[in-house]
């Protein structure tokens, strides 16, 4: 490329794990010849930074990472082996990013939280392993609520979404385009969100379950179900999910028989969980469910009935 009488180079540079760009050697090249030399400083390493691509000389870089051009890394990150950066990836102070993962263009990540109280304390991002994070995809660092903002190993973040500071995001989680999701709110392993759901601050999505798109999720969503409608309800098992991850059918239908009593029978919770630990025999479904539904702090979503308003929904 021609800028004024000057020729750049736009070769690949290869480095040693945590050694940083000499920029110095990617100095343009003259029409009577190089400047200064502008070849990979050097050869037969795995990492591969573009020399578009700025890096904190603090920032901590593993084996076989690719970083795009034009992506800024800033201090005080670490990024583990095989992870992919695409163009135009904001990593700023405080991330920790797992292995094997892939960042699309125009990600931000651990920028700081969207909440007043924050006072610059050093809180994080933490990423885990094998997960993908689609374009323009968001996520916060935390408050001294929890001082850490993570998302868990093999999870897919859609395109456009948000996860705001103090957030905990299970394992082999997915969260469709456009998920919006606010602070504090806590998602199991499994869970997933459909397109366009917004999450309330401080609301818990049990694992395994499944939120139709476009939700308005004000209240708790207990483990393994799927919730719908408007407002928000309960609409059943998620069988399906359940089954592809090896649930047998009695399991399925044990859980289904737990949520008959919860939705169906006419008790109210306290009534509902007393009957459950009295006649259900013990199991890890019974004791997840049980608890979950104990310890809900904004009450879980209701079962979905004719009357029902958006006025159900706790702000």
């Amino acid at each position: 490329m021609h800028v004024r009488g000057l020729i750049f180079s736009y070769s690949i540079v290869y480095l040693k794990p945590n050694q940083q760009i000499d920029r110095a050697k990617l100095s343009p090249v003259g029409s009577n010849g190089p400047v200064a030399s502008n070849k990979p400083i050097l050869k037969n390493l795995n990492t591969m930074i573009h020399p578009h691509t700025y890096v904190h000389p603090n920032a901590r870089l593993a084996t076989n990472v690719k970083i795009d051009p034009f992506t800024v890394i800033h201090q005080d990150v670490e990024v583990g082996e095989g992870t992919w950066i695409g163009s135009n990836v904001t990593i700023m102070e405080g991330a920790k990013i797992g292995k094997n993962c892939r960042i699309f263009p125009g990600a931000v990540l651990a920028a700081d939280p969207q909440d007043l109280k924050f006072e610059g304390e050093n809180t994080r991002v933490e990423i885990g392993d094998n997960t993908t994070i689609r374009e323009f995809v968001t996520v916060h660092r935390a408050t001294k609520d929890r001082w850490v903002t993570k998302v868990g190993n093999n999870c897919l973040i859609m395109a456009y979404s948000h996860i705001a500071h103090d957030c905990i995001i299970g394992n082999n989680c997915i969260m469709s385009n456009n998920t919006q999701v606010a602070g504090h709110v806590i998602m199991g392993d499994w869970a997933i969100l459909g397109g366009m759901c917004a999450v309330h601050q401080f609301v818990q999505i049990g694992q395994h379950s499944f939120v139709s798109g476009g939700s308005l999720v004000g209240k708790d969503v207990p483990p393994y179900i799927k919730a719908g409608r408007v407002p928000l309800s309960y609409a059943g098992v998620n069988s399906v999910g359940l089954k592809r991850r090896g649930f047998t059918v009695d399991k399925i239908n044990h859980i289904l028989e737990i949520y008959r009593i919860i939705y169906n029978k006419g008790m109210n919770t306290s009534q509902a969980l007393e009957y459950l630990e009295e006649e259900f025999a013990a199991s890890d479904e019974r004791d997840e469910i049980v608890t979950f539904v104990r310890e809900s702090n904004r009450g879980i979503i209701k079962r979905y009935t004719k009357g029902s308003t958006d006025d159900d929904i706790a702000i």
